[in-house]
């Protein structure tokens, strides 16, 4: 090689004086003598690839090879429902990508959604892993076992809906008031006459649920007075109920212009608005999160508006501060951690 070519390469003071470090610091980091802190080998490792330095393959080895093992699990619910199957293998590619820890990714997914199975199983899975995160009702038993587990120094995050424990290490999800404000901007924009609309909810105890009811009546109450909500009811996130929910709501409201499903039980919607053989027009109907099965309803029309998490997005900032937990960089003054929520139609999809 010629000398030129060799001398216009960075040098090891070079790369420390990019990465603000003293010249040793970057020969730790390149040999594993002695240990620097993560941070630290991480600005050096960015450094070298900002400058082109020559032994970035060494950095990146000895960088990754720092980094602390981290079991990272997640407590999903109904596996039958394909946002949650999406969720968890976002969660656990997430976790096997971090750039902080080793992540190691145990996801468990559950069918009984009483209170008693859900604690059962929260206690069993903080045996197994170093930190973890749930999507529970608010319900005192869970948040109860919450700030045991809390109180044991196992950090323990929320995700899509919130709980009241003081335990809670952090919280990951959207703002679902301005989710349900958006679902009734929709359906008043979309109705053209004076009409009537429903609310349908899985579960009372789902903050998240909660929220997005209210900020849908707080729309209306503001910008569409004429826009009467005649039914909320819930669907204990079961596909038949929200059925017969929907068929009822089809043949006695007449004047039913939009129903927006801010729970579970969206499969049995979709049914019954398939099944309507009525001769008004269906409803405008807006629901949430992106699956095979909304996007379908979606593009036939039987659906008008998803409003879903960024699935992806969220994986990566549920991990992030989980593992900024277990090596000690936990995030300061920021325990709410809400993403944009994707708004999807016909067009778009």
């Amino acid at each position: 090689m010629k000398d030129s070519e060799t001398s216009s390469r960075p040098t090891i003071f070079e790369l420390a004086q990019a990465a603000g470090v003293s010249v040793s610091t970057v020969d730790r980091v390149l040999n594993g003598r002695n240990p620097v802190r993560q941070m630290t080998a991480d600005r050096v490792l960015e450094a070298a690839e900002r400058i082109g330095f020559r032994g970035l393959t060494a950095i990146r080895h000895r960088v990754a090879n720092s980094r602390p093992v981290g079991r990272l699990g997640f407590l999903l619910q109904l596996p039958r429902q394909q946002e949650y199957r999406m969720w968890g293998e976002s969660l656990a590619e997430a976790t096997r990508a971090s750039t902080l820890i080793h992540g190691r990714p145990i996801v468990r997914f559950l069918d009984d959604l009483s209170p008693e199975n859900i604690v059962e199983n929260l206690l069993a899975l903080s045996r197994d892993v170093d930190a973890l995160a749930l999507v529970a009702a608010n319900h005192p038993k869970i948040n109860h076992a919450v700030d045991m587990l809390a109180a044991d120094n196992v950090a323990v995050f929320t995700l899509v809906t919130e709980l009241s424990a003081r335990g809670v290490a952090g919280h990951v999800g959207i703002d679902d008031m301005k989710k349900g404000r958006t679902a009734a901007w929709f359906v008043h924009g979309l109705s053209h006459r004076p009409c009537q609309a429903a609310v349908l909810i899985g579960n009372a105890r789902y903050l998240s649920q909660d929220l997005a009811e209210a900020g849908f009546r707080s729309y209306l109450r503001e910008h569409a007075p004429d826009l009467e909500l005649i039914h909320t009811d819930a669907t204990r996130e079961d596909d038949s109920q929200a059925y017969s929910i929907t068929t009822k709501l089809l043949r006695d409201a007449p004047d039913l212009a939009g129903i927006y499903v801010a729970g579970g039980g969206i499969g049995g919607v979709i049914a019954a608005l398939r099944d309507h053989t009525g001769a008004r027009s269906r409803p405008t109907v807006v629901v949430n999160e992106l699956t095979n099965e909304t996007r379908a309803a979606l593009a036939d029309g039987v659906v008008k508006v998803v409003l879903s998490h960024p699935a992806a997005e969220m994986a990566q900032t549920a991990v992030k501060v989980m593992a900024r937990a277990l090596i000690g960089q936990p995030e300061t003054g920021q325990r709410q951690h809400l993403l944009p929520f994707e708004i999807f139609v016909s067009e778009n999809i």
